[in-house]
């Protein structure tokens, strides 16, 4: 059964699957559609096509679905889809795609703290946690499991590869490859693997330290990033977690963030 709130102001085409809670004073606009058993919270706004899972729970003044903040955007019906699980926090923004080629997309299985702001055209996984008040502009991808510290901004476009871990107060302008750890407002580096994130996702001593022998050649080896790239591929029977890292490397367009001591 859904439960409606009667001060919540929820459009009549709204479509809403079982068992949805719309809370007090929340705003659903006209294209959403809300999957079942997700908890919409009080004084939440979701509005434009908007597309929400199953079991996700929107947390008071969360804003989501409204227009991008990109000045070439003329009112196009453009899309935002978020997946299942997710929790939303407070006053955290999410907000529609700024071209109708390409969706905002949030995936499942993500705790986007509060004062976060997900941007038009981003392309964010599962299994990911972005802490209070961290920024990501415009067509960032973040994939599957990773983590953004608090107060953090991501570039518009730049790419986090899986598992990688990007410290609190950091400003990111390049990409950054999986499995790594970094930091740095005025210039991130790397300083090293996400070993202990790793370990706690159940990945073996075998695997981890087979990322490593990949990490060795990229940061090391003294080697400039073409040249570790020219290396990489010599090497033959590569892991599955050493592919990831090799093309996540080769496909960056913006250049990878580099070591702390470079």
């Amino acid at each position: 059964m859904v439960q409606i709130h009667p001060t919540a102001i929820v459009h009549p085409d709204v479509e809403l699957g079982e068992n949805v809670i719309i809370g007090p004073y929340a705003v659903i606009g006209q294209y959403v559609k809300i999957d079942d058993y997700t908890e919409v919270m009080t004084h939440a706004v979701i509005d434009g096509r908007t597309t929400i899972g199953k079991n996700n729970k929107i947390y008071p003044s969360a804003s989501i679905g409204l227009p991008p903040q990109d000045l070439k955007y003329e009112g196009e019906p453009t899309k935002l889809i978020i997946g299942d699980n997710n929790h939303i926090r407070e006053f955290s923004t999410i907000h529609l795609s700024a071209t109708l080629d390409e969706n905002t997309v949030v995936g499942s299985n993500n705790l986007i703290m509060a004062y976060a702001h997900i941007a038009h055209n981003c392309q964010v996984g599962s299994n990911i946690v972005i802490a209070n008040a961290a920024n990501l502009a415009g067509h960032v991808h973040l994939h599957d499991f990773v983590v953004i510290g608090g107060v953090t901004a991501i570039h518009q476009f730049v790419r986090i590869g899986e598992y990688a871990f990007v410290g609190g107060g950091s400003g990111v302008k390049k990409d950054v490859p999986p499995y790594t750890r970094g930091q740095g407002m005025g210039k991130y580096k790397i300083v090293g693997l996400n070993s202990v994130g790793l370990s706690r996702k159940g990945f073996s001593a075998e695997k981890i330290e087979a990322i490593k022998k990949m990490y060795r050649l990229f940061y090391l080896s003294k080697m400039n990033v073409s040249q570790a790239i020219t290396e990489a591929d010599k090497m033959t029977d590569l892991t599955t977690e050493q592919k990831i890292f090799l093309n996540f490397v080769k496909n960056s367009s913006r250049g990878i963030c580099r070591y702390m001591n470079e």
